[in-house]
């Protein structure tokens, strides 16, 4: 029997950036295992300080981000992740504009202070922008530059509208809605999102510079042609604020709803009469903030007394996928589950049943036997021989979004459409195929993870930039191994259970929109959550040339993550055999021995370098700092006319 062949890769610099996994997931590279460390050792400012430092909307993401960071971390690979995006949250209450904990201007010349640090800040960090303007210090932005339109004003619009606002441009921000902040504000339910803590990040991005026209439908109260006109350059990042609907029987009768319509209503505290049975169709999360929504409708407004409206009585959520498919998050399901959300998992709506009045009575489902084609496509199918009708006063449907781009005509405005009616883009700058016409969020690439907005949002404000000032922005990095003397960890930090995030009682928080579900960790329970974090910025590092193979570091390794091998059963690659070939010359690779390293199962306790007799293993900390550099863009943009480059 042949022995085992392990697989071996030589660390580089993009190795040790990918060991910290959480910060590798986030789209805008925020140090999640920078900030969840710092909560551990109760330095709390400096917490907020580095996830705020990527993120202008921390505060939001910390209630709401679908949290990549998370699902990525290593510690899931030994027991549960760490709860990154609750320790977020701990973390941003403690000094965000909400809880005047620290004054707008005053924040944000920390933030790019706070850069100092030695911690990996990503390109995206407020400081990496100090830097690239070159006074090293933070000063609130006094716009002089173009007037930049931006159409929107959801996570893609307000992250553009920060950024721009940073490099010096001249932000507006159109609204459709009175209130700002779009499907944030009217799509995200009051119990998962409060309202205060919405309008306090724009207060702060209003605080920049940026100027917002909220009730301001563009193509209706004002023409796109004149914003053209008007700006030297537009972001579109209007979001997905239709629901979609499916071509059955009865699907345009009174009593039919949009997911994204009627969470818009509940938003703005305006009655819907749903009466008392609600058919809920969709699986994910859209699906489930109406159903909870529903639930609370009858306490959303005084007025429902008034006008006689019967609450909600039973709320039934009807799904294609099994429990184990629904993609809605799992806190989500359960937490649907205890407030009375009833679950139909394997079912597919085939027709909407009207009453003699021509109102919604009912819903006929049938039999779903699959979602997904064997090549993941959406194609499902259905047994149509088992029928189910369940009653119904009212049907939301939860089945997808649409955009609305009714404001562009493609042949005035020279914005090419895609088949499906969406706009066409350059995936590399997210430009439209006009001159000077931008696209960021969900518009662009379907409906995604808020986070993955914020990113867009900000890359189309370097991609503006770019376009006006004829010089592209680009980030450069440099890097640090710091040795760490005397590494120390929490006692039993390895054992630690995931602490579940606490939430009001069922009767509590279903009492009413307004009333949050989660309670948030309290300090205890965020430093002991904190702690579990396996800090993978910290490294083990091997000095071949002190090495005597006495394998002590592997017999005490307490996952058993290192191994000594015979380097004759590595899996050998050109770049391992021109090192082996300049280390070992032509000895035999039977002869020869390496030590290797699971990194998924390394819990960094430093037993190894504690055993080493001879010190050839040592922990270091790896640290990165980008910032900006601008060189020509390379593709014939140049200042717009009349504009002078900054110097």
């Amino acid at each position: 029997m042949n022995a085992a062949v392990f697989k071996a890769v030589i660390p580089d610099q993009n190795y040790w950036r990918r060991q910290i996994r959480c910060q590798a997931a986030c789209p805008v590279g925020t140090d999640a295992r920078g900030y969840v460390r710092a909560i551990a050792e109760g330095d709390y400012k400096r917490a907020y300080l580095i996830a705020r430092g990527p993120n202008p909307l921390a505060s939001i993401c910390g209630r709401i981000c679908g949290a990549p960071c998370e699902a990525n971390c290593r510690r899931g690979c030994i027991d549960a992740p760490v709860s990154i995006r609750a320790l977020k949250r701990f973390a941003v209450e403690q000094f965000s504009a909400q809880n005047g904990g620290v004054a707008s201007g005053e924040l944000l010349r920390r933030v790019a202070a706070s850069g100092r640090d030695p911690i990996c800040r990503g390109s995206e960090d407020i400081a990496a922008f100090v830097r690239w303007l070159g006074d090293g210090a933070f000063r609130r932005p006094r716009p002089a530059g173009e007037r930049v339109a931006v159409i929107g004003s959801g996570p893609a619009g307000l992250a553009a509208a920060h950024d721009l606002a940073l490099m010096g441009f001249q932000p507006t921000v159109f609204e459709l809605e009175e209130v700002p902040a779009g499907m944030l504000y009217t799509g995200v339910p009051e119990y998962r999102l409060p309202r205060d803590l919405i309008l306090a990040e724009v207060e702060l991005i209003r605080s920049l510079g940026v100027e917002f026209r909220c009730g301001v439908e563009v193509g209706k109260d004002i023409p796109f042609s004149a914003i053209r006109q008007d700006f030297a350059a537009v972001v579109i990042a209007v979001g997905l604020k239709r629901s979609r609907r499916i071509p059955i029987a009865g699907i345009d009768a009174p009593g039919v709803l949009g997911a994204v319509e009627f969470l818009r209503e509940m938003a703005l505290y305006r009655p819907v009469d749903l009466g008392e049975r609600v058919v809920v169709i969709g699986g994910g999360n859209v699906a489930y903030d109406a159903a909870r929504a529903a639930i609370r409708q009858s306490g959303i407004d005084a007025s429902r007394s008034a006008l006689r409206l019967p609450g909600v009585k039973r709320v039934t959520l009807c799904s294609l996928e099994s429990l184990e498919e629904m993609p809605a998050d799992d806190a989500e399901i359960l937490e649907g589950d205890e407030e009375g959300v009833v679950r139909m998992n394997r079912v597919g709506p085939k027709e909407i049943l009207i009453d003699e009045a021509g109102r919604v009575r009912g819903v006929r489902m049938v039999k779903a036997l699959s979602v997904f084609d064997a090549e993941g496509r959406f194609a499902p199918k259905f047994d149509e021989s088992v029928v189910t009708e369940l009653e119904a006063d009212a049907v939301i449907l939860a089945i997808g979004q649409r955009g609305e781009l009714s404001f562009i005509d493609p042949l005035r405005d020279g914005i090419r459409l895609d088949s499906r009616g969406g706009l066409e883009i350059e995936s590399a700058t997210q430009a439209t195929s006009a001159p000077g016409i931008f696209a960021a969020g969900d518009i662009v690439y379907g409906p995604r993870l808020m986070i993955h907005a914020i990113a867009s949002g900000k890359k189309a404000a370097r991609e503006v930039h770019r376009f006006l000032r004829g010089r592209a922005i680009r980030p450069e990095e440099v890097e640090l191994h710091l040795e760490i003397h005397g590494y120390r960890r929490e006692n039993g930090y390895e054992k630690l259970p995931r602490a579940p995030v606490p939430v009001r009682p069922v009767a509590e928080r279903t009492a009413g929109m307004a009333v949050e579900v989660e309670r948030g960790y309290d300090e205890a329970q965020a430093r002991r959550e904190a702690s579990r974090c396996l800090d993978c910025g910290v490294n083990t590092i091997f000095d071949g040339d002190l090495c005597i193979l006495c394998g002590g570091c592997a017999d005490v390794c307490p996952e058993e993550c290192l191994k000594l091998v015979s380097v004759s059963r590595l899996e050998l690659t050109s770049e391992l055999e021109r090192l082996i070939g300049a280390r070992l010359g032509d000895l035999p690779l039977e002869r020869t021995s390496a030590i290797i390293k699971d990194e998924e199962r390394c819990i960094r306790c430093a037993l190894c370098a504690e055993r080493c007799p001879v010190g050839a293993i040592t922990m270091e900390r790896y640290t990165f700092k980008e910032t900006w550099q601008e060189e020509p863009a390379g593709d014939g943009s140049s200042p717009a006319a009349g504009e002078e480059e900054n110097p």
